[in-house]
Order: structure tokens, then C-alpha cells, then sequence
């Protein structure tokens, strides 16, 4: 393995944006007018107001530009994959109506074509968990310089790594106990999306995404779990267990399953 890999771009394919990324469901109904449950609290928490400038780095489909743009913010959009800025560029062509202005080009996460200072918000949706560390460093480091002071990075990762190598494998093992193990195979990255068992090489935990950021320069870092509304019709023993490894600590730690963090310069 070379001492720096990095996944190829014709990895992700238009079936991948398709039919495995994060948001796909709601894409293909509403081409990008709805958002994802995830997706929709991770742009919240970016705040986009008129005016703003915004950096989505690895727009994948582009959804999140045309919602800035509807907002009033200038967005633009990098992504190293051919097949999402072709996507990416028939969603905000879509979108030339909307009072901010859109742009959207292929470019790597790690040498961003920007000038310093000029964004105040930077989005990086799903992408830390597609970035080796070493990327991650990089990509880090050009979003410090591209932000303006007190400009702020907004990042959801999903999954949390301490439920796949921790949580999982008892998950795993009450499963297979229970006859239901087909649904559960021994790696959990082949677990809902098998896609990501290619591409997912660096999922994070909440505090090493806490540290990480810390690490790379920014100030008042906020890091925490979430997890989808889990509604199941199930006894009261399983009831109650779900709400224990979901909702308290330590448990929680373990077995929620999104991680957002923010990070301002």
C-alpha cells in the first residue's frame, strides 16, 4: 500500500449518488428539493443567511448549492468524482432563479482553487469518512486558509466508529441468536449500503472528530452524536434497551450512530 493512498474518483459512480450516498431517497423524488433527515440538520446548523458565501466541499449531487442559492447565498461546489459535477451542475442550473449564485467544478478536497478569506462557511457533508488521515489534514488545512476569521466549518460523518467496533459485534452477535444473522454480516460497512465497503477508510468517533479539528486550527469546537428516530414495534425488554444504549451515557457513545461537529477559525 503506497505510504499516501487515495481512493480512485471512478469509484463513485452516477449509481453510487444514485442509490447508496446519503440524501439519495429524497434526490430521486424531488431531485434535491428535499433534504435527508441528516442532511437537513447539518445544513441547518451552517445558519445560511443572504449574502453569505459557502463552500461545499464534495457536493456529490449538488442539492445543498441550491439550497443556499434559494437562501440567498452565494455557493459553489468542488467535487473530485466526474460523475457528481456532472449531477451536481444539472441541479444548480436548475436553481439560476434563486437569488444567490451557484458554481460548481472538479477539484480536490486537498488543493481547493479558492482565494484566502473568502468563504464564511464551509460545508463538508459525508466526505471525512471517504478522506485517509492524511487527506483529512490537508483538506483541513485548505479550509482554514479559504475561510474568513470567525468563519465556521460544519462536517456530518456517519458511522460513528465506535458502533461499528464496539457496539456491532454484540449487536451482531444478539442477532444471530435470534435467527435474523442474514441481515447482519460480519462487516458492519456492508451493513444497509454494501457501496461503502469500498470507500469508507477513515469513520471517526466524536472525539476524535473533536480532536481532529482542534488539531488542524480551529477554536471553539463542537462535536456530538445523533441518531434517527428509532421507531420499532418491539417488547418492553427491547424497548427498554433501545432507549438505555441510545439515549444514556456511556452507552450512547457506542451505539448513536451520525457524528456532527463545528468548528470555527
Amino acid at each position: 500500500m503506497p505510504d499516501r493512498p487515495s481512493l480512485p474518483p471512478d469509484l463513485y459512480t452516477e449509481d453510487y449518488f444514485l442509490h447508496a450516498c446519503e440524501g439519495y431517497t429524497e434526490f430521486a423524488k424531488t431531485q434535491g428539493e428535499w433534504l435527508s433527515r441528516r442532511l437537513t440538520i447539518a445544513f441547518e446548523l451552517a445558519a445560511v443567511t443572504p449574502g453569505l458565501k459557502v463552500l461545499d466541499v464534495g457536493c456529490g449531487r449538488g442539492e445543498i448549492l441550491r439550497h443556499c442559492a434559494q437562501l440567498g447565498a452565494d455557493a459553489y461546489g468542488i467535487d473530485y468524482a466526474p460523475v457528481a459535477v456532472n449531477l451536481a451542475s444539472k441541479v444548480v442550473e436548475g436553481a439560476r432563479a434563486a437569488p444567490g449564485k451557484t458554481g460548481v467544478s472538479r477539484a480536490d478536497a486537498k488543493r481547493l482553487p479558492f482565494p484566502n478569506a473568502y468563504f464564511d462557511r464551509v460545508l463538508i457533508f459525508d466526505v471525512v469518512e471517504h478522506l485517509y488521515p492524511w487527506e483529512l489534514a490537508e483538506c483541513l488545512t485548505e479550509i482554514q486558509r479559504v475561510l474568513k476569521r470567525g468563519g465556521y466549518v460544519i462536517v456530518h460523518t456517519a458511522p460513528n466508529v465506535w458502533y461499528d467496533r464496539y457496539a456491532y459485534p454484540l449487536v451482531r452477535f444478539v442477532r444471530l441468536l435470534m435467527g435474523q444473522g442474514a441481515q447482519y454480516p460480519r462487516n458492519p460497512r456492508l451493513l444497509n449500503v454494501a457501496a461503502n465497503a469500498d470507500v469508507h477508510v477513515n469513520e471517526q468517533s466524536q472525539w476524535s472528530l473533536w480532536r481532529t479539528l482542534r488539531r488542524n486550527g480551529f477554536r471553539n469546537v463542537k462535536a456530538w452524536l445523533d441518531s434517527p428516530p428509532q421507531n420499532r414495534q418491539e417488547n418492553f425488554i427491547f424497548a427498554l434497551a433501545r432507549w438505555v444504549l441510545f439515549d444514556l451515557p456511556p452507552f450512547r457513545y457506542f451505539f448513536e450512530r451520525d457524528v456532527f461537529a463545528v468548528g470555527e477559525k
